[in-house]
């Protein structure tokens, strides 16, 4: 078997939970998030990019307000930690995944396929100029999240792929036209459905510009099983011959709610992502022992990959406490994206660590895989 080269975590909201009063503890003991992960093992940190998460009055958007100036303030405490950068851009001013794929306010007006291209390209070349600039150069970059179903609807969608190939490898040429050497990655949800894989990226490959890493979302109560994700993950190193990063991962520790915490009234509350008619149907039990033994499992699927194509995975969101004012949309956000909300912490029993902030066993985990 292989050996897992990336450990890393989506800590994308980490500020704003910890402006909120979130506060992490490893053996009793208070110490800063991203050190705790990195005594654990973690090598590797993913951060979103959202152009513009504010409503034309300025509200912010919330779930982190990931906006180039939040880039920059958690980037600059991954590089001071020695760990790489993955840069995701969404290429939103919001939440960019299958079920939406809004573009960004200021290229709504009067876009065309060809207005799009640019803007991708022009926005994607100064990012990454400006950074590198800070003295905060990517160590990979993510051009597009989950584009299942395309970016940049209308003129994005599914199966609109010469339109998809434009977009995307315009974001890659950009990139390249910079730094030749940084990895680019495409990333898709479901992990476990190969013949969505097959068809995206048989289309993709006949049409966009050449890239480095193939990105995968495995959530195993939405992706089905282990023996899936390990089936398509064979499959698709083989057929396109390129490296593999989960890009998103996660396993819940409990199904005890964090109403309390929060501090919102019922009526505002998101809830768990995790409902029970799911959680029914996977392999694992959302308990601490559960989590435990679904990271070692899910790492075995990931170090027996062909040719050590399986480069490893990113822990989606472990920090996000369900502290107060750190729910996945706002209300100005909800208007941007026409949902009807509401906006609360959905994710929290997901974690690494426990509501109150305590490291789960789960970390220890990780650090043996």
């Amino acid at each position: 078997m292989g050996i897992i080269k990336i450990k890393g975590a989506d800590l994308s909201t980490l500020i704003e939970v910890e402006q909120n009063g979130g506060k992490f503890y490893d053996e009793g003991v208070e110490g800063d998030c991203i050190e705790i992960l990195k005594k654990y093992g973690f090598n590797y940190v993913r951060l979103r990019l959202w152009n513009d998460p504010y409503a034309p009055d300025g509200r912010p958007y919330s779930a982190g307000t990931n906006d180039f100036d939040m880039l920059v303030k958690l980037g600059r405490r991954v590089v001071d930690a020695g760990l790489g950068f993955l840069l995701d851009f969404h290429y939103s001013d919001f939440w960019a995944d299958p079920g939406k794929q809004f573009m960004p306010k200021a290229w709504a007006e009067n876009a065309t396929v060809e207005s799009l291209t640019k803007n991708v390209y022009d926005y994607t070349f100064k990012t990454v100029s400006d950074l590198i600039a800070l003295g905060l150069k990517p160590t990979m970059i993510q051009i597009g999240n989950e584009l299942s179903n395309g970016l940049l609807w209308p003129y994005g969608k599914v199966p609109e792929y010469d339109n998809i190939a434009k977009f995307v490898s315009s974001g890659i040429d950009a990139v390249r036209a910079i730094d030749k050497s940084i990895p680019l990655m495409i990333h898709l949800d479901n992990g476990g459905k190969n013949e969505l894989y097959r068809e995206w990226f048989d289309n993709y490959t006949k049409r966009g510009s050449d890239f480095d890493i193939i990105g995968l979302s495995y959530y195993p109560f939405w992706h089905g099983s282990l023996e899936a994700l390990k089936n398509n993950m064979n499959d698709i190193a083989k057929r396109y011959g390129k490296d593999l990063v989960v890009a998103e991962v996660s396993m819940g520790f409990t199904m005890e709610d964090y109403g309390l915490y929060e501090g919102l009234a019922s009526d505002e509350r998101k809830g768990y992502a995790t409902r029970k008619e799911l959680i029914d149907k996977i392999e694992h039990p959302m308990t601490k022992e559960g989590q435990c033994q679904f990271m070692k499992d899910f790492g075995d699927v990931i170090k027996q990959v062909p040719h050590d194509r399986g480069l490893g995975f990113f822990y989606w969101e472990p920090a996000w406490l369900p502290v107060p004012n750190v729910g996945w949309a706002s209300e100005a956000a909800l208007e941007y994206t026409h949902e009807a909300g509401p906006g609360g912490n959905e994710w929290a029993n997901q974690a690494l660590f426990d509501y109150e902030g305590n490291a789960l066993p789960a970390l220890k985990v990780i650090k043996a895989i």
